[in-house]
This record gives structure tokens, C-alpha cells and sequence, in this order.
């Protein structure tokens, strides 16, 4: 409840102003979408829109309905689909990774103009921490025992052995243990999610996905992200233009924050992703694998952090527009960058890291090991 006033209050109050040579503007957090829309650039400020309004109010909204009925122990219509719906919220709100944008964006024009922060802003940093407890603080198995019940294992089920032998997967919604057909197809007893041994042609999308991102990641940092025009002076920057700029102008922090969050994520993603590609059923040690596995949860949640270049140029392009005087404008690389997150994160999703530990349980099976010829 908090977490949704703190939103509401974000919305209608001044986010930020600035004023440079007795001119100056001021936003709302609404416009650093519109803004991205007016100069051709839909797909970006949609983008923006969502991740930092509609997918966290509507999960708060969600979270409040499921409550209601959890509090009355008697579960509101649709909560079983509401609450399995929270899952794929979840990744793509982006409220924290935008507050990260917005200092880094204010920071870059601080030196040449002076900043006001409005209400909106600080109502906008208090939503996402709160947003962020609201989060962490649900206890989805107790949710769902709350709306569900905990089902009793499936008839013949053997404790203590390998689920996949016994035609037996776990759903990684509600994450209760189901038996499957014989097709690998059904849905969950309890959530009523879809079912399989293993996400069908998970590598193929992985991979395609893979190859998209690779393709646009040479525009996205080759071609400008920004441009700026200052008194008829226009320039326009890419994104490693940007991180020197922040090291010119003695902002190391910020510097690696964005050479971080821009260079670093995006390609480490890809090459984390196409390596447990190639490793996917290959036999290997137990830390080995566990390492996989690690490696694989750390690139989903590093992920969504990259989009604070796209938040950047939203925030400067709504903000500063002053006309002739001084007015900043989307480039062609800001629609290639979101497109890298956005495919990056779909690839990290695609991926089913069971995948990892195919070959090993196989072995094991047959009293194999994998330091051990086969």
C-alpha cells in the first residue's frame, strides 16, 4: 500500500527542473516517455513507460488483490492466475535501475545548469525502495499454500531418486512437483502453468536470440545515442563518447557505473549465455556444474541493470529542451541499445538451466562419473 501511494504521489508533482542563461524546464516522470514518443521513438518510450509505471502498478495492484483474499482466508476470483501472473512481472520492473538513470542523468547536466529536484522525484526514490521490500518481503510459498493447498506428491513418486526417470518436473511458477505425459506436455495441479521435461527448442531460441542482440550490439555502441545542441552547436555522442566525458569531467563513479551498465553487462550476457550454449549436457564435476548454475542466475538478474543508458537519454530528453538555446534528442543507437537488453534478458529467459545437468544425471544413472572414461 505504501509502495502504490508513493506512486501515485510520484506522478502528478514536478520530477526534476533546470535553469541555465535564465531559461529553464521542468517534467514530470510521465514525459520522459511521451518525450521519447514525440521524437520518433515509440518503442523506446513504450518501453520506458512500462518498466517504470504500468508493470509495477500493476504488480502492486496484483499483490493487494491476492492479499485481500489471503487476509479474508477466503481467495479473491482469478487469484490462482493473478498470482502465477507475478512471475513475469517481476523481471521487467525497472523502478530502482530508473532512480540509477536519473542521478546519472542529473549529474551529467549539473555543471552546466542548476538542478531542482521536485516532490516527484523524491516520491519516485522512496516507491522503488518500497516497491523493492514489497518484493522481497512476498513469500510465494506461503502464498501459494495460502491459496492452494500443498497437493500430495503424485501417485508412485519415489523419494530420494531423479524426478526426470519417473516422468516426474517441477513448475518453476509455484514450483510444485507434477507428473507429465508421456508427450512432455500438461499443466500444473496447482498454479495451472504449462509443463515440460525441458523447455522445448530452449537452445534454438537462446541462440537465435543471441545472434539478434550480437547483431544490434555494433549500432548500439558505434552509432550516436544522443545528440545535443547547445547555441546552434550540435553534437552527437555515442555511448563510450559518454564515458569520457563522465572521466574528463573527474566523475570516475558515475564513469563506471555507466561503462559498467552499458559495455560491460551487455556483452558479458552474451558470452555467458553462449558458453552454457555449449555446455548444456556436457558431463562435468559437481562445483562445476553448481558454478553453471550461478552463472546462469547471475546473468539473469545483472541483466535489467543495462537499461540505465536508456534512462538516461529519456530523462536528458525530456528535460533538457530549451529550443535553440540548449535541447538534447534521442539517436538511432538508443532504440538499438534497449533492443540489446530487451533480447538479452529474453535469451537468459529462454534458457532452461536444467539443461546444465542432463548428461551428469545420465552418467550417474549408469554408475558413470564424470572424471571417468565413458
Amino acid at each position: 500500500m505504501a509502495a502504490l501511494i508513493a506512486l501515485i504521489l510520484s506522478v502528478p508533482f514536478p520530477f526534476a527542473s533546470f535553469e541555465a542563461r535564465g531559461v529553464g524546464n521542468r517534467i514530470q516522470v510521465t514525459e520522459t516517455a511521451s518525450s521519447l514518443i514525440d521524437f520518433n521513438e515509440p518503442m523506446v518510450g513504450i518501453l520506458v513507460f512500462l518498466t517504470i509505471l504500468v508493470l509495477p502498478a500493476c504488480y502492486l495492484l496484483a499483490v493487494i488483490w491476492l492479499q485481500i483474499g489471503l487476509l479474508r482466508r477466503d481467495p479473491l476470483p482469478r487469484s490462482r492466475a493473478i498470482a502465477r501472473g507475478l512471475a513475469y512481472m517481476v523481471p521487467w520492473m525497472m523502478a530502482d535501475v530508473f532512480v540509477i538513470g536519473a542521478l546519472v542523468s542529473l549529474i551529467k547536466i549539473a555543471g552546466i545548469a542548476d538542478i531542482h529536484l521536485g516532490l516527484s522525484f523524491w516520491s519516485f526514490c522512496g516507491f522503488a525502495l518500497l516497491l523493492l521490500m514489497a518484493n522481497q518481503s512476498l513469500d510465494r510459498d506461503w502464498m501459494w499454500f495460502s491459496l492452494a493447498g500443498e497437493p500430495s506428491a503424485p501417485a508412485g513418486a519415489r523419494p530420494g531418486e531423479e524426478a526426470a526417470p519417473q516422468a516426474l518436473t517441477g513448475c518453476h511458477i509455484c514450483g510444485l512437483v507434477n507428473r507429465i505425459d508421456s508427450e512432455e506436455r500438461g499443466r500444473c495441479r496447482r498454479c495451472g502453468e504449462h509443463l515440460h521435461a525441458r523447455a522445448p527448442h530452449s537452445l534454438q531460441r537462446t541462440w537465435a536470440l543471441l545472434f539478434a542482440a550480437t547483431v544490434l550490439y555494433i549500432p548500439a555502441n558505434t552509432l550516436p545515442i544522443m545528440n545535443t545542441s547547445n547555441l546552434g552547436d550540435a553534437t552527437s555522442s555515442t555511448i563510450i563518447e559518454g564515458v569520457r566525458t563522465f572521466l574528463e569531467a573527474g566523475d570516475i563513479p558515475i564513469a563506471l557505473v555507466v561503462f559498467t551498465a552499458s559495455l560491460v553487462i551487455p556483452i558479458s550476457k552474451i558470452l555467458v549465455l553462449a558458453w552454457l550454449c555449449l555446455k548444456a549436457g556436457q558431463g562435468a564435476h559437481e562445483l562445476t556444474r553448481l558454478q553453471r548454475v550461478r552463472f546462469y542466475r547471475l546473468t539473469e538478474f545483472i541483466g535489467r541493470w543495462s537499461m540505465v543508458d536508456v534512462f538516461v537519454v529519456a530523462i536528458l530528453v525530456a528535460l533538457i529542451r530549451t529550443g535553440a538555446l540548449m535541447s538534447v534528442t534521442p539517436g538511432p543507437a538508443a532504440l538499438a541499445f534497449a533492443s540489446v537488453v530487451v533480447l538479452t534478458m529474453l535469451a537468459a529467459m529462454s534458457f532452461d538451466p536444467r539443461l546444465l545437468w542432463d548428461r551428469a544425471s545420465n552418467e550417474q544413472g549408469r554408475g558413470i562419473h564424470d572424471d571417468e572414461p565413458a
